[in-house]
């Protein structure tokens, strides 16, 4: 099935986890729908990260993960990684040029989070963990992922700038339709972003506040 937008034709995205597990998590069962975002919450250590990572593909793990109904297992890692974006707290930089981190070295829309193009001839070292973290989500968004997994994605961010990811990410995933799992310790912005909310606690989803 495809829907319309102002970017053409966009295929209606559900991603499906079933009895994931790995050391300290699971078994975690769940299913988003397109265009819908679900705050996961829960005290640190309690499995948020593990979970995303596990989704993305980048820890061993037991159980089943399917996007559209293929399963994991039908694309290569890259494309499973491309298709299932994973923005962690930390991002990794392989390159002190901010350009070389964008597909065909396209340089980003900057606006709408509030940055200047002069970050383009900074070096990486140079910028602040607010702007790197803002050129992650950029840097994630430029693959037009069909999933977003985002793990506090607005942790070193001033209010303004919370403001403006949140409505980055809201606009991309209403033009998308993609699915958004968000991490968070923020109560309010999880009102904010989304359609509900679960808890993690000891390595289990542990109730569904929607």
């Amino acid at each position: 099935m495809v829907v319309a937008c102002c970017f053409g034709m966009i295929e209606v995205v559900c991603v499906e986890a079933k009895d994931i597990q790995s050391a300290g998590l699971g078994p975690v069962t769940l299913a988003i729908d397109s265009g819908s975002c679900t705050g996961l919450t829960g005290p640190s250590g309690s499995g948020k990260t593990r979970l995303l990572r596990c989704l993305a593909d980048l820890d061993c793990h037991e159980g089943d993960v399917s996007l559209n109904g293929a399963s994991r297992e039908s694309f290569t890692p890259p494309e499973w990684r491309t298709q299932v974006g994973l923005l962690p707290a930390e991002s990794f930089w392989w390159s002190e040029r901010v350009l070389d981190h964008f597909p065909y070295k396209q340089k980003p829309e900057l606006d709408s989070l509030d940055l200047s193009p002069v970050v383009f001839e900074q070096p990486l070292r140079q910028l602040s963990s607010g702007q790197r973290q803002r050129l992650a989500l950029l840097r994630l968004l430029a693959n037009q992922p069909k999933v977003l997994l985002l793990d506090e994605p607005t942790a070193n961010l001033d209010q303004d700038n919370i403001m403006r990811v949140e409505a980055l990410i809201a606009a991309y995933r209403n033009q998308h339709r993609c699915c958004v799992i968000w991490v968070t310790h923020d109560r309010a912005q999880l009102e904010r972003v989304a359609d509900r909310s679960l808890t993690m606690a000891n390595g289990r989803l542990d109730g569904d506040s929607s």
